[in-house]
């Protein structure tokens, strides 16, 4: 097997561990050459290893130090690509595996062929991921680029001391409540206010809280 893709699985649950790697010998490419319970153990056996792995599988949730940790300390140290295989989905998830460094994300269902070509697609340059997971982190990007494109206090020249003083008008705050609370002037919370007002055209304390709830300023 000197072709082989050398892989690693790092999973706390043995029995998983184990099916994963019976799953994995269909192929005749891929050779799994250790197997950890959580990511200190992972990154102990491989300061023992003659040849490091190209991929390795890693779950998240596991005791000790956890799949995400695992896959910064790795990614930062190594080239290894690292493959998340777990069965968590949600937003934070993904975005936290994604930040440290892994290569790619798919859920424990996939069938074992669909991981094969992960695993292959992977040190291709590829980024694969299970379905249900692209959808969700493209669904996220569209999400953070629609809010990102949302003008902001500063394109309307206001300065950080008008922002502040906006979102306490929006939070219901009277002048003189927001004048105690920044330790200003009543007459300096008022000239304020003037210039917030001039520079989103609008009138009054309504409007003002209006348009910061509209976009989500607060």
């Amino acid at each position: 097997m000197n072709n082989s893709i050398l892989v690693g699985i790092v999973d706390d649950n043995p029995v998983l561990s184990e099916q994963l790697k019976e799953n994995l010998s269909v192929s005749d490419n891929i050779e799994v050459v250790f197997t950890a319970a959580n990511g200190e153990e992972a990154i102990n056996q491989l300061t023992k290893l003659a040849k490091l792995p190209q991929v390795i599988l890693m779950d998240i949730e596991m005791p000790v130090m956890n799949g995400i940790e695992a896959t910064a300390a790795i990614s930062k140290e190594t080239d290894i690509k690292i493959l998340i295989l777990t069965v968590f989905d949600t937003d934070d998830k993904v975005f936290e595996a994604i930040k440290a460094g892994a290569a790619g994300y798919l859920l424990k269902d996939s069938k074992p062929h669909r991981i094969i070509t992960a695993i292959e697609d992977v040190l291709l340059g590829g980024a694969p991921m299970s379905p249900h997971i692209a959808a969700k982190t493209l669904e996220l990007l569209r999400t953070k680029t629609a809010n990102k494109n949302e003008l902001q206090p500063h394109d309307y020249n206001l300065s950080d001391r008008e922002t502040e003083i906006l979102k306490l008008l929006a939070k219901g705050s009277s002048y003189q409540q927001i004048a105690n609370e920044l330790y200003i002037s009543h007459g300096t919370v008022r000239k304020h206010v003037e210039n917030i007002y001039s520079k989103l055209h609008i009138n009054n304390k309504a409007q003002a809280a209006n348009l910061v709830h509209q976009k989500k300023w607060l």
